[in-house]
């Protein structure tokens, strides 16, 4: 098989879930939601044994507390997450450069040249799964395929803890009896027109005529013809640099308390200043992101001269935008508020004679105390109300 596309999709098993429950004993086994509990939360991520309630990602909080009233909601620790996602790509990136992230806890690899020296897909997809684990204690599931769709639908068959190969000459046998909703791109009202002209099957799929396409799909109707045939030509692209960090909250009510939205936006600053250090970056440009009660979404940045990582200066701009939108729409309500910051650059960009100074030496002392007690650890004072 070598010399063949091989391409290997790994998905990590209820990510966020999981990692709290191999962090704090006391939740495996339990009905376990990272989100909000708020009126407005939202489930990040479900653990599987609250899935078995329904309760899904993206669910409205309210409703996942219906469904399963003995759900345990932890808040989410995104930079925990994101430490722990490095750890897992630093695990790809030992197997092939060709690595495209689609989030923290989902890529592709693209393993095609990496079986000369490595063995078979297969036996990486096997040593990665045990990689993961060893150095994580969490599960992944594990699809391969000769091309990227195959193998996100592989991925998907056997969870958790999962592995599935799909071979060239397996594509039609795998994917024929599947449900059209397998396939992405193919939501409710698509799966809908479809129920009507007796499509229920991808192999249905596959094999409908022309017209019946173009009825239910206009000018892509080729398109999701061939998808259903398990053909994608799509390469995997190997991620680029980060071009933003961010970070938001959505309110459990409306408000246009100054003292509330600074606190919020101190933290804010705080945690997106963390992350760029973590990443060995600097940011030229702070962003900040609003959105009204009506829904209406706003964003506004200025530059920061020089670029730098210091949660200080952050939450210095950041503070000035939001300050200079409060003022232009007196009395207006927020549902969201986020801050960020883009354009960034490596660190060594810096001008080689500037001297550390106080903002600088605080960042690293809080970054150190955080690493070593954890994020809760402390709290800078002006992000209390």
């Amino acid at each position: 098989m070598v010399g063949r596309r091989r391409i290997i999709h790994i998905d990590m098993d209820a990510f966020y879930a999981s990692i709290e429950q191999r962090d704090n004993p006391e939740l495996r086994g339990c009905p376990v939601v990272v989100g909000g509990s708020g009126k407005r939360g939202v489930v990040a991520a479900a653990s599987y044994e609250v899935r078995e309630f329904g309760v899904r990602s993206a669910m409205p909080s309210t409703e996942a507390k219906r469904r399963c009233p003995d759900a345990v909601f932890i808040k989410p620790r995104m930079s925990h997450y994101q430490a722990v996602s490095s750890q897992i790509f630093r695990i790809f990136r030992g197997y092939t450069p060709l690595v495209e992230g689609l989030s923290l806890d989902e890529a592709f690899l693209d393993v095609t040249d990496s079986q000369k020296a490595q063995g078979d897909a297969e036996s990486i997809g096997r040593t990665i799964k045990q990689d993961i684990m060893e150095a994580t204690a969490l599960t992944a599931s594990v699809g391969i395929a000769p091309n990227k769709l195959v193998a996100k639908i592989a991925s998907d068959l056997d969870k958790p803890d999962g592995f599935v190969v799909v071979s060239d000459e397996q594509i039609q046998a795998v994917l024929d009896p599947l449900p059209v909703r397998r396939l992405s791109g193919i939501g409710q009202r698509a799966d809908q027109r479809l129920e009507k002209l007796g499509i229920r099957t991808l192999g249905q799929l596959r094999q409908a005529s022309a017209s019946q396409l173009r009825g239910a799909f206009g000018r892509y109707a080729e398109s999701m013809r061939r998808r259903a045939s398990g053909i994608d030509d799509r390469k995997v692209v190997a991620d680029s640099a980060d071009k933003s960090i961010s970070h938001e909250e959505t309110f459990d009510q409306d408000t246009a308390d100054h003292s509330e939205l600074t606190a919020r936006l101190s933290r804010m600053a705080d945690a997106v200043s963390s992350r760029l250090r973590k990443r060995n970056l600097v940011a030229a440009t702070v962003v900040i992101k609003l959105r009204a009660a009506d829904f209406s979404t706003f964003t506004r940045q200025q530059p920061m001269r020089p670029p730098g990582d210091h949660s200080a200066v952050i939450y210095r701009l950041a503070k000035e935008l939001l300050e200079r939108w409060l003022a232009q729409n007196p009395g207006k309500r927020l549902r969201l508020l986020g801050a960020g910051v883009t354009d960034l650059g490596a660190a060594e960009q810096l001008d080689l004679f500037e001297t550390p100074g106080e903002e600088s030496n605080m960042d690293d002392t809080v970054d150190a105390i955080r690493d070593k007690f954890g994020s809760g650890a402390l709290k800078r004072g002006r992000s209390l109300r």
